[in-house]
């Protein structure tokens, strides 16, 4: 039996979940148990996740059992959202910027559960989002650029689009210091990847295109981008003559 499925059992004869949560978290560590996040993201109801999005950064800082919590809550968001409950795009929109950043992982989540059932509806929604902080931004590249939610080319069209959008904004984005824009900035550098693996022609087109850009942050973007075995898989030739575009 797997762990997932051994989660499940107990969640659906248990009523006692948060500190089953805080208890198999698997925080403090490395790595927070995303098989029971997942479960859990799909057996929760409205009041739970209510309950788990009490946890703020007060009571449940970053690398405590309280922050998976948390993040349980703001994924469940995208589970209520795909069931009808639109209202709650406020809130997810407000997690995107969270100090913790487990808990901005979890809006990328939800996105992605919203992205399953319904990826055009998403798009509506995301516009405004890639225009916001570098924060919401960096949710947008890591809610949309899943393999899964861009198998068909008009999905893997428009996250290409969406994320030229994102780097013509960062030519203007003047202060690059913060934590903000460091996560915009390692999210863009894998994500990109991914759309293109999706759909290389327009990808690889926009690859080239931002390697006229006079930006550093671009630059290395770009370079993290190419160093990921997906492209090479995608094209081994022209990977290799655009890593041969950059100076040594």
């Amino acid at each position: 039996m797997t762990k997932r499925e051994l989660h499940a059992i107990y969640l659906k004869n248990n009523s006692n979940w948060l500190d089953y949560l805080k208890e198999h978290s698997g925080l403090p560590g490395p790595r927070s148990d995303l098989e029971l996040l997942q479960i859990v993201s799909e057996l929760g109801d409205e009041i739970f996740f209510m309950e788990c999005l009490e946890y703020d950064k007060t009571a449940a800082p970053t690398n405590t059992p309280g922050e998976f919590v948390a993040t349980c809550g703001v994924t469940g968001l995208g589970t209520l959202i795909s069931n009808g409950m639109i209202q709650y795009y406020k809130v997810l929109r407000k997690y995107a910027s969270d100090s913790r950043w487990r808990v901005r992982e979890g809006v990328a989540f939800a996105l992605q559960i919203i992205g399953k059932k319904d990826f055009d509806s998403l798009i509506g929604r995301l516009r405004d989002w890639k225009g916001g902080n570098p924060f919401e931004k960096r949710a947008v590249v890591a809610g949309l650029c899943e393999p899964i939610l861009i198998k068909e080319k008009k999905n893997a069209l428009t996250v290409l689009e969406f994320l030229e959008d994102i780097f013509d904004s960062i030519e203007i984005i003047s202060e690059r210091k913060d934590e903000s824009f460091r996560v915009l900035k390692k999210g863009l550098g894998y994500g990109l990847s991914v759309a293109m693996a999706a759909y290389p022609p327009e990808g690889k087109a926009l690859f080239e295109k931002l390697l006229f850009k006079q930006d550093s942050d671009i630059s290395w973007i770009l370079k993290e981008n190419l160093k990921k075995k997906r492209l090479e898989r995608m094209d081994q030739e022209w990977t290799g003559r655009m890593k041969g575009a950059f100076p040594k």
